[in-house]
This record gives C-alpha cells, structure tokens and sequence, in this order.
C-alpha cells in the first residue's frame, strides 16, 4: 500500500499541499535502507530449472563440469565473500571430479538418472562418506567422517547428482536448547537471508534454504522434524516439500525423532522439487517406516504438475494462523482469490488437531532424541569423537562457543529420560498420532471432504538477534509434522522485500495431490523472484 494514500483521501491528492506533504513524507521517512550490496542477476544459471539444464547437457550448450565450476565461483563470491550469505559449510573438494566423471558418462550415451549433472547442496546432519565430514553444525563433530553414505545421499548419487558441499543449518537442528538463533551453528556461524541480510533465514534447514534461493546450487536436501522444510523455504522465497514419514528414508541422518524426521527437496519451483522426490523415494530395510511406502511411493512424481491442478478441489482453509499479521493476511486472502478463480472450492476450518497433541509430541522427541543420538553415535564406530550423549553434553559445556547465544537444555531434558519401552513413552507416541491423526488432519478432511489443507507458512523473516533468539509470529506446520503427513509450501507474495509462504498439507501418501494443487498455484501467479542481497538498515 503507498504510505500516502493512508494519509489522504484520493480527492484531495492534488495541488501545491499534496508536493508538499510528499517532500516532508520522503524526507522524513524512517524505513530502513534498501541498499543492494551485489548484483544478483550477473549469473548465467540464474533462476535455471533441471529440466533446462538437462536439455542444456543434452544439446551441449553446457558441460556438468562448466556449471559446477560457475555454481562454485558463485559460491566463493556470494557465499565466502560479497554479502557473505555463511550457508555452505563445506564444499565438496571432488565435486570437479564427479562432474568430469558424470560428463564422460553423457558423452558415450549414458545417464544416471532425472538428476545427472544437476548440483545439489545437502543439509550438514546428512551422512557422506567422502572428503567432507558431517557435523550437525556442532564443534563436537567438526571432525566426524561417517563410515557410509546416508541412504538419501545414496539415492542422489545413483541419480546422477552432484554434491556440491554441505549446508549450514541451525545447531542440532534447532533441537539443542533455549532462546536459539535459527541459522546459526558453532561450526559455521549465522546464515543470513539473501533477501534482506539482517533478517533469519528460519531453520533448521537454515542453508539449504538460502543456498537454494541465492542460485548457488539447483537444488538442496533439508530436513524436518516440525517447520525445517517448510519455515526456511517460506523465508527465503522457495519452494520445500516435507515429504510423508516413510516416503524417504531417514538412514544415516543425524536424528531428533525417528517418528516425525523427514528428509525433503527444496528448489525454486514446485517442478524441480517433484523432480527430486521421485529420485529420494524407496524402500530402505535399514528403515523400517520405508515398509509402509511399498505401493504408495512413486519415482516420477512429474505427471502431477498440471497447470488446472485447482479444478475441482476441495480445500480446508486452517484459519488457526490468521490474525496475528494483517500483511500476511493479506495475501492469504488474495491467494485464496485465485484459488477459487481456478475453480478450487475452499471450506474454512479453525482447528485441526486435538488439544494437548503439542505436548504430547514434545515428549515423545525427548525420548527418540537421547535413543536416536546415542544409536547414531555408536554408528560412527569405536573412534568416533562423541560415543554418547552424556559425552556430548560434557562437551558443550566445556567448550568456549558451543555455548555462546543459548543452552543446551533440550540435549539435558532428553538425558534424563528413560527408555524407548517406558510406558510414559507409549502413551505420548500413542496420544500424540491420535490427536494429530484420527481425531486431527484424517478427521477434519473426512469431514468436510477435502482434498488438501491451506494456510500461510509464516510471517516475513524477522531480524536476527542472538540474544533474544527466534522472533515467531505464526507458523502452521505443526499438524503435518505430528501426524507424520507431508507438506508443501510455496511463495505466496512479499510483504515489502521478504517472502511469504502458503502451505498445503493433507493425508498420508497425498504428495501427488499437493504438488498439483501447488503447481497449478505457482504457474498461475509466478512470485518466486531471485533475491537482491539488500543490507537492511
């Protein structure tokens, strides 16, 4: 809205009082500059999906090797120096390898799979056994290098993917204690948001999200146990998927919560992301949740994206989030407009989950997180630098900047619990799919005899600040991530310079149903806009 069509009715914007008013309006104003410290568009790759660059490669306009190396300069000037966006922990030192290796295999006819050649950056809680270690952003595993590739990397690789390097994310996946930063890690510091600097990039999968946004990478791979997908995609305008729990394995990914961990794509558009799933999707006998996706899981998931996705869809719009931000309302309701206009029929509902259903997941991620942390440790082998989380804990508090911003009182509160057979366990992992599931997300789409949910992710990024910690103002990704269901989210506008997100959720197994409502979104209002890399005040 113009700050001074507030002020003046329209009749009298006319005249020598409406000049002045404008001169003292402008010169007095109070908003924060908007300088733009580096030219965003000087990239030849930029805003490039896979499958341009697949018939790139195909019609030798490109060599794997010549985009990895542009990705990688891309890299060194963005990321290392220029606005230092800090979301690459560690870059591949065989990356070049990989892609000259990759280049062979096209010239004599071959090709791995929907991703060869395409970069990708994977969140630093993935396993990798190569040249890079995996961290979890903690100085306790600054030197831990995994003794196999997770089973997600695995897929990748069998893929065609290059890996570029390892992102940075917020500490222990923002699982480690009170008042934290989203983004920042004792390892590698704060990822800013290449929107506006000074604001958060949201977490945990803090780099892989402004990594993704900034053009440094094609794709990335996040993880989410509850908004670590969705929160950092919505806050650095991209696209995340947080897949159904079972529909990806979680093999080799540094846990929190074995019932609600999720490993998902994040791209610029709902067509890369789809691209991605289908190359992430098996069945993994080292994950026993994989079992259940036999049947329902999909290695091309590309027949979904269909630009009339909205014809015909019943959607619940979950009002729980509204009210807390007139901006972001705003666009909800604009974005509600379209949907409608595109023949979507849309059914109001105000809540989703039972109540209590929070607390009772809290609980049950305390008592995954010390069995799932001290399994992983073990899996690291006699010479590992951490062999539990008591040692772990002992660490922290000995070292100078682990503990720095913020505690370590959710690592505490998980060691003090018992084991995975204590009946408080049960009852909380019990309680908790039932409000989230049977009388949540499964009830709430029965009853209204919906196809999908839709809400706004988030609020605009908020301004970084390691004393007070995160600055949440809404959020809607909680039902998703306690019934275990997969989500989407997408941009949906900017409020000022910052993105915003809408998100779209529903039963088990619906990925295919989410992607053709979100692409149809995406391809009928096209927000997505790279960012400018503006230094706020």
């Amino acid at each position: 809205m113009n700050r001074l069509n507030v002020l003046l009715p329209a009749s009298s914007m006319r005249g020598p009082v409406v000049i002045l008013l404008l001169v003292l309006l402008f010169s007095c104003t109070t908003e924060p500059r908007r300088d733009k410290v580096t030219d965003s568009d000087v990239f030849p790759l930029l805003e490039m999906e896979i499958r341009d660059l697949r018939r790139a490669y195909d019609e030798r306009i490109y060599t794997i090797t010549e985009v990895v190396e542009l990705y990688l300069e891309r890299i060194e000037a963005i990321d290392r120096n220029g606005p230092g966006l800090n979301s690459v922990l560690t870059i591949n030192p065989d990356a070049l390898a990989i892609a000259a290796e990759l280049d062979r295999e096209l010239q004599e006819g071959k090709s791995r799979g929907p991703l060869h050649g395409i970069p990708v950056v994977v969140k630093d809680n993935i396993d990798t056994h190569d040249k890079m270690p995996t961290t979890a952003g903690s100085r306790a595993l600054a030197q831990s290098f995994p003794l196999q590739d997770s089973y997600v990397i695995q897929k990748l690789r069998e893929a065609g993917a290059v890996i570029l390097g390892k992102a940075n994310l917020s500490e222990w996946a923002n699982f480690r204690g009170e008042l934290s930063s989203s983004g920042w890690s004792g390892v590698g510091g704060q990822t800013k948001n290449p929107y506006i600097l000074d604001r958060n990039p949201c977490g945990s999968s803090s780099g892989s999200g402004a990594a993704v946004s900034a053009n440094l990478c094609m794709l990335a791979i996040g993880t989410e146990t509850n908004g670590s997908i969705v929160c950092p995609s919505q806050a650095n305008g991209i696209v995340g998927l947080k897949p159904t729990v079972g529909l990806v394995s979680r093999t080799g990914i540094i846990p929190i919560s074995h019932s609600l961990d999720i490993a998902g794509p994040m791209g610029r558009t709902v067509s890369d992301v789809a691209i991605a799933l289908g190359a992430l999707t098996g069945i993994d006998p080292e994950d026993e949740h994989t079992l259940a996706s036999e049947g329902r899981y999909l290695t091309d998931y590309s027949p979904f994206l269909k630009e009339d996705g909205l014809q015909g869809k019943r959607l619940g719009f979950f009002t729980g989030p509204m009210g807390r931000n007139f901006k972001v309302d705003t666009l909800m309701r604009k974005a509600i407009a379209f949907m409608e206009s595109q023949g979507a029929v849309i059914i109001e509902i105000d809540q989703i989950t039972a109540p209590g259903t929070g607390n009772h997941a809290f609980q049950v991620m305390l008592f995954e997180y010390k069995d799932g942390l001290n399994k992983y440790f073990a899996s690291l082998g006699p010479d590992a630098p951490i062999q539990n989380l008591e040692e772990l804990i002992a660490f922290n508090k000995s070292d100078s900047i682990s503990m720095l911003y913020y505690n370590q009182s959710y690592l505490e509160m998980a060691q003090e619990k018992a084991g995975l057979d204590s009946q408080e366990y049960l009852d909380a992992l019990e309680a908790m799919h039932r409000g989230a599931r049977e009388n949540g997300i499964d009830k709430v789409m029965a009853e209204h005899n919906l196809d999908a949910i839709i809400a706004p992710t988030g609020s605009p990024a908020w301004k970084t600040d390691w004393i007070n910690g995160d600055s949440f103002q809404l959020g809607s990704s909680s039902p998703a991530a306690h019934a275990g269901y997969p989500n989407i989210t997408l941009p949906m506008g900017f409020v000022d310079e910052l993105p915003v997100g809408m998100s779209v959720f529903g039963r088990a197994w619906s990925e295919p149903v989410l992607l053709e409502i979100a692409y149809a979104f995406e391809q009928g209002t096209l927000h997505r806009k790279a960012p400018r890399f503006l230094t706020g005040e």
